[in-house]
């Protein structure tokens, strides 16, 4: 028998390191040649490395969400004769690397004892201010994990007034929330709910989480834009009923053939539009030159919610591509993503 080192391979061309995401063996485990051993990811992709060889899990060399160096030992194997590893190596094992995950805190046992030892009137009062609570606080309209629909105006004039949309009855398509609901609620209430005067019971203790693998990729590249990139808000309401309208004609003449339009290629189309009209808005600055490029292709950027998160595909020259065009690429590359 003997103690076989895998280490971190070199996955692309100009990658030092990369953070390892996910174990897919444990120490004990039994691997066998071409098994994935863990997942890796660099500033582009999510990689899977595979092991070389078949043998026992001897040793971890890193924790999720450390960043490795290329070239690290990366996993320790037990393999069945001749390893790639001396005698005098194969007796130390390779440098744990201390876990980033912090455990959550304890609760301090002086507020334990207090919860433990509060006195019958205390429980009976807690109650009593339990049962007190559906008189001031409305059912929700929703359940908690389901989130209101309604325009970014509406959400704001709700915020303005103190509003929980989550109590609001949506009148709009699809239980939309119009502004007439706010209108509706707020003479049903009377005045903004307010927030309820009773007391709850202090907690204690936090939890830290581990930001890592594609979260923590998604954190820095927001705190990049944050510094980088000026950031506004702006809100407008626009009638598309006219839009809704061609949209309709268009699905009743071509849809057999070409499959059902959406409206996202038609609000593309119009970003396109507006973008040959507004040059400045398709442009990248370069700060260390003082230097304002202006783009002449347009490369739409797609939100797409997947089972990873929330990625954002690129459509690639979408000034030349038709509206059924458009809408097929779309499903292309969220299907790929």
């Amino acid at each position: 028998m003997g103690m076989y080192a895998i280490k971190m391979p070199d996955i692309g061309e100009g990658i030092a390191e990369v953070e390892l995401v996910e174990w897919r063996v444990k120490p004990g485990d039994t691997v066998k040649e071409d098994q994935i051993l863990a997942d890796v990811m660099t500033d582009k992709a999510t990689v899977e490395i595979p092991s070389p060889v078949s043998g026992t899990v001897a040793a971890l060399g890193g924790s999720p969400g450390q960043v490795m160096a290329v070239g690290a030992e990366l996993i320790r194997l037990e393999v069945a004769g001749e390893g790639n590893l001396k005698d005098g190596d194969a007796a130390k094992a390779p440098a744990a690397i201390a876990t980033t995950a912090v455990q959550p805190a304890a609760v301090p046992a002086t507020a334990a004892t207090a919860a433990t030892s509060a006195e019958p009137g205390m429980a009976a009062a807690t109650a009593a201010q339990a049962l007190e609570r559906p008189r001031s606080m409305p059912a929700p309209m929703r359940a908690p994990e389901e989130k209101p629909m309604a325009s970014p105006a509406v959400r704001h004039r709700a915020w303005d007034l103190g509003i929980e949309l989550q109590f609001v009855h949506g009148s709009g398509p699809a239980g939309r929330i119009l502004h007439e609901d706010l209108d509706v609620y707020m003479a049903s209430r009377g005045q903004p709910m307010a927030a309820s005067p009773t007391r709850g019971r202090q907690r204690h203790g936090e939890e830290a989480i581990a930001v890592i693998g594609l979260r923590r990729k998604i954190a820095q590249k927001m705190q990049e834009a944050k510094r980088r990139i000026p950031h506004f808000s702006y809100v407008e309401e626009i009638d598309v009923t006219a839009l809704e309208s061609l949209r309709t004609q268009l699905n009743a003449r071509y849809a057999p053939a070409r499959g059902k339009l959406t409206l996202l290629p038609l609000i593309a189309r119009a970003v396109i539009m507006a973008l040959e009209e507004f040059p400045q808005m398709n442009a990248r600055f370069d700060d260390d030159a003082g230097v304002v490029t202006r783009h002449a292709p347009v490369h739409l950027g797609i939100a797409t919610q997947t089972d990873a998160g929330l990625m954002v595909p690129v459509l690639r020259h979408a000034e030349a591509l038709g509206l059924w065009e458009f809408g097929r690429e779309v499903v292309r590359l969220a299907d790929a993503t």
